[in-house]
């Protein structure tokens, strides 16, 4: 696959050859998409909340009235469930909602994420990512001209100081390093920006994997 490289001023920069193993997969799998997504949400879940058992409930501990004779069913505390200001029941405790997921299937979400975004047009490709001034403004003009208005920039290795700065104030532009570039990020933006260093390293990792496998 070959696409057409430009600049922050959206002037020509040549080409580039993207490996069809990684951005022209054919058929897009939402399922595999759906269950990448679903990892790294549950992996974001802070899991903290919770609900006070019988033993933090701040009750007396005295029995209610005596065992027989009252005519009412027995109890011995006030901290039981049925009653009001009481403990609950099977409530939400403090716990991980992370579960595993195949480094293969991963990857392979990866691939189909990007292929997405190619297959859809939503695909850019900049020479490379640097402003020489951290300017919020003259960064949202750049943007403009390559009509970038809801958009993820993979700049590569690191991330310009100033590009970092000028964009942080500009809302759905998220600009990340190469170590950064994940599925959910992918999908929830309307376009994908990466730079030639970006694709070299995208394509040197699946490389290595497959070497590694």
């Amino acid at each position: 696959m070959k696409l057409d490289v430009i600049t922050l001023d959206a002037a020509e920069a040549g080409h580039i050859e993207l490996s069809d193993a990684i951005f022209g997969l054919e058929e897009i799998r939402g399922d595999i998409l759906q269950r990448c997504v679903v990892w790294q949400l549950a992996k974001r879940r802070a899991g903290t909340h919770k609900i006070k058992t019988r033993n933090e409930v701040a009750r007396t501990g005295k029995k209610m009235y005596k065992q027989k004779g009252t005519g009412g069913a027995r109890h011995g505390s006030r901290k039981a469930a049925q009653f009001v200001g009481g403990a609950k029941t099977h409530g939400p405790v403090v716990r991980s909602h992370a579960f595993d997921l195949p480094k293969k299937v991963r990857a392979l979400a990866l691939r189909h994420a990007l292929s997405a975004k190619a297959k859809d047009g939503a695909l850019v490709i900049l020479d490379q990512a640097e402003l020489a001034d951290a300017k919020t403004a003259a960064f949202r003009a750049q943007l403009a001209k390559l009509g970038l208005t809801n958009a993820l920039v993979i700049a590569g290795p690191e991330v310009n100081s100033n590009l970092k700065l000028a964009a942080r104030n500009i809302p759905q532009i998220d600009v990340l390093p190469n170590a950064g570039l994940n599925v959910y990020d992918v999908l929830r933006h309307s376009k994908l920006v990466l730079t030639r260093a970006a694709v070299e390293a995208i394509e040197a990792r699946f490389v290595a994997s497959k070497e590694a496998a």
